[in-house]
């Protein structure tokens, strides 16, 4: 394997009684940038871990790079950090090269450890780091924030940012992302793309950005519980996804003709056991004849019973694993019918600094609205003002009893240990393990046990429990499955009442036919 490669060989890794992933295999070669997706709490986030060395297997191997670059879901730096220390610190590596060649007088002894420093300082482009890093910031929408500015200051998205520019300083030789593309505009996600399909080493991304996968990956791996292990699958994610279905396809088919060959088997051994004898009478008092052919008869059918045993024995050791069943989101409505007419006017909202004033926004009974825009134009807090959840300037006038539920970008949840049924509760109109948005053996797990995916499902359930007669959703597809958000644009254009959407998803945004509105930045 070459040295640049990173592998991971039959890994296995446990949380507590649960098995997160068993016997992984995978190997990332420079030039490769795979796609990891799979259902939310698969343990896509787990193996990023386990590839950057942040955390370790209980069983297998990992063999990587030493130089490892991990972009977390949740960010690890500190809240007394500012800006400019997290750029510093992705500029060290590439000031520290040049300082040793600009100043290396060694023996001729240490000129390999100078043609070291010079391939490494080429393959990170030390000398033009520093440009690299402004536009790195400029790319991804926060060239305006301050080097001095605390990380406990900048919004989540912001802070993510950050995160995200100085791993693209520092050109790791593995590249690892979990989820890059949240909060992250048009703008920002073109240059995103840019950037890793231009890089030489390796990358692994997981991500449930579609357009995303189809933009920049090479090869898609799918870990799924189901199949144990990974799939890998070559191609971007279109080619990925026509792959699975057809794969799948030939799963079902091939369980379903074994099914009906063992039921076939099993009736014939059972109807042809009962004819042991031809059935003719005996003629011309010939017995000798008649029992010699009655013996031939009887050994004829009990050599077909006998094979059809062996074959259905040899089928039922070897049965072909019935396909599982696919956690599908199925509520019933994610909205409530309010009747005609208008649920909510807006004249005139504004919130200094962080919304532009919004002349008028009607949303009727029936309404479907997308919101979009770049970052910092808005949108959430246009979503937040809507639901009554911010103080601004201006008035939003709601009908009477209309209830309107809120999906944040950032779920909170006060007490981890608390879990999804004590949350959910008795006595909704659809019981919570129904819904196919938490998975029969998370309900009673701790909300802290959880994966991001998993918390972001757990929220959506709670949401529509019981149904809002207006539903806002802030980057309602972030953090969850490709399959899921798939299901909940489905279930988007169904659903009887009304539906407000921020969102920079592109694929979502190019399957849109209903009224848009674009926010401009403030």
């Amino acid at each position: 394997m070459p040295a640049q490669a990173l592998q991971a060989i039959d890994v296995v890794k446990f949380f507590g009684e649960r098995r997160v992933l068993d016997g992984v295999t995978l190997t990332a070669h420079p030039g490769r940038r795979i796609g990891l997706v799979g259902e939310n709490g698969a343990g896509k986030s787990t193996l990023l871990r386990l590839l950057a060395g942040a955390d370790s297997p209980d069983a297998g191997q990992i063999s990587a790079p030493a130089d490892i670059g991990l972009l977390h879901q949740e960010l690890p730096f500190a809240p007394n950090q500012t800006v400019g220390h997290v750029i510093d610190d992705a500029l060290a590596e590439s000031l520290r090269l040049i300082r040793f060649l600009e100043t290396f007088s060694g023996t001729e002894e240490k000129l390999e450890e100078f043609g070291r420093a010079l391939q490494r300082a080429e393959d990170v482009g030390a000398w033009d780091a520093a440009r690299r890093a402004e536009e790195a910031m400029r790319g991804l929408g926060i060239g305006h924030i301050g080097r001095d500015r605390r990380l406990a200051t900048l919004s989540g998205g912001q802070r993510s940012r950050v995160a995200l520019a100085s791993l693209l300083v520092r050109r790791p030789t593995a590249l690892l992302l979990d989820e890059p593309t949240n909060h992250l505009d048009d703008t920002a996600l073109s240059y995103v793309e840019a950037q890793l399909r231009a890089l030489p080493g390796v990358v692994v991304v997981a991500s449930h950005d579609r357009v995303f996968l189809d933009q920049v990956c090479t090869d898609i791996v799918d870990i799924d519980p189901a199949r144990a292990g990974v799939t890998r699958y070559g191609g971007a994610y279109t080619q990925y996804l026509a792959a699975k279905r057809a794969e799948r396809a030939r799963w079902e088919q091939a369980f379903a003709a074994q099914q009906d060959e063992i039921a076939a088997l099993k009736l014939a051994i059972k109807t042809t056991a009962r004819h042991v004898a031809h059935g003719r009478p005996m003629r011309d008092n010939n017995k000798m004849a008649y029992d010699g052919h009655g013996e031939r008869v009887q050994s004829s059918v009990a050599s077909r019973v006998r094979n059809a045993t062996q074959r259905l024995e040899t089928l039922q050791r070897d049965q072909i694993r019935k396909p599982p069943a696919v956690l599908h989101f199925h509520a019933p409505a994610i909205t409530a019918a309010t009747g005609d007419g208008l649920l909510l006017s807006a004249r005139r909202v504004h919130v200094p600094g962080r919304l532009s004033t919004m002349d008028e926004l009607d949303i009727a009974a029936d309404t479907r609205l997308l919101i979009t825009g770049p970052n910092g134009s808005g949108k959430s807090t246009l979503l937040h003002a809507l639901a009554g959840r911010l103080p601004h300037q201006g008035a939003v006038m709601r009908r009477k009893g209309l209830r309107v539920g809120l999906l944040t970008q950032d779920d909170y949840w006060p007490n981890p240990q608390a879990t999804p049924r004590r949350l959910y509760g008795d006595g909704r109109r659809v019981p919570l393990a129904e819904l196919g948005l938490v998975a029969p053996r998370d309900i009673d797990r701790p909300i802290g046990a959880l994966s991001v995916g998993q918390r972001r499902r757990l929220a959506l359930a709670l949401l529509i429990a019981d149904p809002p007669h207006l539903l806002l959703l802030d980057e309602p597809t972030n953090h969850l499955s490709l399959t899921l958000a798939d299901e909940l644009e489905t279930a988007l254009g169904s659903a009887p009442g009304a539906i407000v959407i921020a969102t920079h998803d592109r694929w979502l945004r190019r399957q849109w036919t209903h009224d848009e509105i674009r926010l401009q930045q403030t």
